[in-house]
């Protein structure tokens, strides 16, 4: 069934005190509430939850407020749902009447949305924030003209990758899975491959590359076997079985020099990304394009680029997303060095760092390309996209947009703040002032007629 419809404001409650008399209307939550179009959003996904049979859905802007507000305050699932139970202003920015006791949703029903709306619905998320963003006085119209690009890396949620871990972790599921399967394998290597990843640890702290490289040569052999014992016995091999021998095929075939090689198990889609960092040689995720506004550093696009391409390839693509979701074509495009040599197909003019013979305008102009640099951080140590917790090539590209949005609105909330207290902080400080300032001889007063007389002996 579709989404629940929103409660009727005629149903009053009398034994029930509305979250408008309990909280600040001037609180930038509150503000930010009124900025967003809940209304599309229902409109938007209700298609989506077409059915005449089973629980009707979730309303549609608790579940969008959810996603926002995970985001901006880089929570989990589990602790956005039970912080939702404790703050007054995050359930009147989720559309609630009344205070609740009880938890909003289950946190799996997040999981949920989030696979059911995919990647349009997230874009649409990013979109609704923009506009706020441009409702809120945050950014100008004609800040979409000039953007800035450039790629980060968004680290998948993994363990770093050895070779002996991979090696051991693969044999110990494909024994498990065949045995599952009712295959009596010749021998399971359990004792003695966990007792060779341990020492090939050992030899790697203390520098015996060439031993630590033997116990490896062992694992990659044992699991060999593992392999060649369950085709032989498996026969026509199917289902859970089957992907974990694709895998442990893949993993025991790797080298060195190999391309596509396995990182993670349960992440095949994970790539090794060098972005010449001194403290972080390699990171393992997948390349993020990201496209900010010049002047205020806004995020107006975001885009997972799975395959590690290079820079200057996703500019079409980026651009293309920035047109979507705004509705304007940017006229300048601030670029660094690694996307020389492309020219957007949109008619865009590209700048790139460094480009001499230029005039004074857009000298001063290309300084702004740094704004990305600290929206990156910002969003890395701020928000989510310094460890991606969802699953597959998918959770990539939902996670890089939501963690776009909740940049967004974090900077909408930051000039809500600070235009609050520039309007009313002159005002209430006055009002304290004039109340300090009059307390001492009216309490003197009190005090004095209160006083009794002294008895003097």
């Amino acid at each position: 069934m579709g989404p629940k419809p929103v409660e009727e404001h005629s149903d009053h409650d009398l034994f029930r005190n509305e979250l408008v008399n309990l909280i600040d209307q001037r609180h930038e939550l509150a503000r930010l509430a009124d900025l967003i179009d809940w209304p599309a959003f229902a409109q938007q996904w209700g298609a989506q939850f077409e059915s005449t049979t089973g629980r009707p859905a979730l309303p549609t802007r608790l579940m969008a407020a959810l996603l926002y507000l995970k985001h901006v305050y880089a929570l989990s699932d589990e602790d956005v749902v039970q912080r939702w139970v404790e703050n007054p202003y995050w359930q009147h920015f989720s559309g609630e009447r009344y205070f609740r006791h009880d938890l909003p949703c289950d946190p799996s029903s997040l999981v949920r949305w989030r696979k059911r709306i995919g990647e349009a619905g997230c874009e649409w998320l990013l979109a609704h924030s923009i506009e706020a963003a441009r409702k809120a006085g945050v950014i100008k119209r004609s800040s979409l003209q000039t953007v800035v690009l450039d790629t980060t890396v968004q680290p998948k949620a993994i363990a770093h990758p050895t070779d002996s871990r991979l090696l051991n972790r693969a044999r110990e599921q494909l024994v498990a899975a065949a045995q599952k399967a009712g295959l009596a394998l010749r021998q399971s290597y359990a004792r003695v491959g966990k007792a060779a990843e341990t020492q090939a640890g050992r030899y790697a702290h203390a520098k015996q590359f060439k031993r630590m490289r033997r116990e490896i040569r062992k694992l990659r052999t044992w699991m060999g076997r593992v392999i060649r014992d369950v085709q032989r016995k498996g026969g026509e091999v199917t289902g859970a079985l089957k992907d974990k021998l694709d895998i442990a095929r893949r993993l025991h075939a790797q080298q060195r020099d190999s391309k596509n090689k396995l990182y993670a198990l349960h992440a095949p889609e994970v790539e090794c990304l060098a972005k010449g960092k001194a403290r972080t040689p390699y990171e393992f995720g997948v390349k993020v394009s990201i496209a900010v506004t010049a002047k205020e550093g806004l995020v107006v696009g975001m885009r997972s680029m799975p395959g590690n391409p290079y820079d200057g390839h996703t500019v079409d693509s980026q651009l293309e997303q920035v047109e979507i979701l705004t509705g304007t074509t940017p006229r300048i495009t601030l670029a660094d060095r690694g996307y020389r040599g492309v020219e957007p197909a949109c008619g865009a003019r590209l700048l790139i760092s460094h480009t001499r013979r230029l005039p004074k305008r857009l000298k001063k102009l290309l300084k702004r390309r740094q704004v990305v640099e600290p929206m990156i951080g910002h969003m890395k140590a701020d928000g989510l996209l310094g460890k991606n917790w969802l699953k597959g090539a998918d959770g990539d590209a939902l996670h890089a947009l939501l963690c776009g949005a909740g940049h967004n609105l974090r900077m909408i909330l930051r000039h809500l703040r600070v235009l609050y207290y520039a309007l009313w902080g002159p005002i209430a400080m006055a009002i304290t002032l004039g109340m300090e300032m009059a307390t001492p001889t009216s309490r003197l007063n009190d005090v004095t007629s209160r006083r009794p007389a002294l008895v003097r002996g």
